[in-house]
């Protein structure tokens, strides 16, 4: 099945600094918190690959390099280890011997990396512009508005456990381990709802609605048990109040930009298309796409599913495209398709660029660390224990 890949949010101006200096000054790249150095901007990809071959030989054991399954091929290639970002976070605490974790991912994945890394490591972000637009839809400020407003109505014995996704902030973490909760993954969100039901009464889930109803769905919370927290206007509906108090699950109005352009139409043309195909999909999609598809589950779900199935499986896959490309490659007996017809990679994965590797690799020879994520002491602390609990359940 032949398919688009160009899209606006993949272009190499968003990811690269203009190399005029003029133009740049001028464009809104230029408020990125970065100074790449613009030779690195200017090199050819056989030189890059060079550099940084070069640069991970010398280095050795004391550089540990992390690819999310979204990074684009160009930098999976360099990665010591592949994962999500619950794979990704175990093996950042279980890598000791490295002086740098170089975790090509976004910054919320560096945060964890740098809260469960020994005290002695260094995580850095090749390009701190790599964040997550979910995760900047829920700041401490509004969930300590929130918690407050839902404490208030609901009394002192309200039991309302605290879960946020990986893909938040290190002070929503730590805010969660404060508060009894939990941090959680795609990957175990069902082992976390089942832990914090057993914690508590209530949950307040932030910052992905749509994570959080598939999931409290499969656990058995009805729709009408659940609601939908707005911080910018939470009481707008007229029986808010009442919503409230029936709640089992509070769903914070936040959503992945990428998952969100999966349709059930999408999917009802793949099946006109190729009858006998399967549909894949990610929880972060909304509950009628889930509900519409024949498997759904965390990215390293979907690749199991795809590495254990029979030659000749046909797959309309959901999720990012740079993982679902790379799956049709490496299962070229099987057919495997997005079923985004006009395909955008995730914009802010695609910011890490071998430019950016180079840049930070060479200056680690050079005794220097750009781009280090470090995390406070206070907030770390708050923040570990919420993230130690939810690797306890993978135990």
């Amino acid at each position: 099945m032949a398919v688009n890949t160009e899209c606006a949010e993949s272009q190499e101006t968003r990811v690269l600094p203009l190399l005029s200096p003029r133009t740049r000054a001028k464009h809104d790249l230029s408020k990125r918190n970065d100074n790449i150095p613009l030779f690195y901007a200017e090199m050819s990809g056989e030189e890059l690959d060079r550099r940084i071959t070069a640069a991970r030989e010398a280095l050795g054991e004391r550089v540990l390099i992390l690819g999310h399954h979204y990074q684009r091929d160009e930098i999976i290639k360099y990665a010591d280890y592949r994962g999500d970002s619950f794979k990704l976070a175990q093996l950042a605490a279980a890598r000791p011997q490295a002086d740098y974790i170089l975790f090509c991912g976004v910054h919320f994945m560096a945060e964890s990396a740098d809260v469960l890394s020994g005290a002695h490591q260094k995580v850095i972000l090749p390009n701190p512009a790599a964040g997550c637009s979910m995760a900047d839809m829920a700041n401490i400020a509004e969930v300590e508005e929130c918690w407050q407003m839902l404490e208030e109505q609901l009394g002192a014995d309200a039991g309302i456990i605290p879960v946020t996704y990986m893909n938040s902030a290190a002070n929503l973490k730590a805010f969660c381990g404060r508060n009894g909760g939990i941090v959680c993954t795609s990957s175990n969100a069902p082992a976390v709802i089942d832990w914090a039901f057993k914690q508590g009464k209530r949950v307040l889930f932030f910052p992905d609605e749509h994570l959080g109803r598939n999931t409290g769905l499969k656990y058995g919370i009805p729709e009408e048990q659940m609601m939908v927290w707005n911080p910018k206007d939470p009481m707008a509906s007229d029986d808010a109040e009442e919503e409230v108090e029936r709640a089992k699950i509070i769903l914070w109005k936040g959503h992945c930009s990428t998952h969100m352009r999966f349709s059930v139409e999408q999917i009802e043309q793949a099946r006109a298309t190729y009858p006998d195909i399967k549909i894949l999909v990610h929880p972060e999609c909304r509950h009628e796409v889930v509900a519409a598809a024949d498997l759904y589950g965390s990215t390293e779900y979907i690749i199991d599913q795809i590495e254990k199935a029979p030659t000749g499986s046909k797959w309309g896959v959901a999720t990012e495209i740079n993982l679902v490309h790379r799956l049709a490659q490496e299962h070229p007996d099987q057919f495997i398709f997005c079923l985004d017809p006009i395909v955008c990679p995730c914009s802010t994965m695609y910011r890490i660029h071998p430019a950016y590797l180079a840049w930070v690799l060479e200056a680690l020879l050079d005794g220097e660390v750009i781009n280090q994520v470090s995390v406070d002491a206070d907030t770390a602390h708050w923040a570990r224990i919420a993230l130690e609990r939810m690797l306890a359940l993978a135990k």
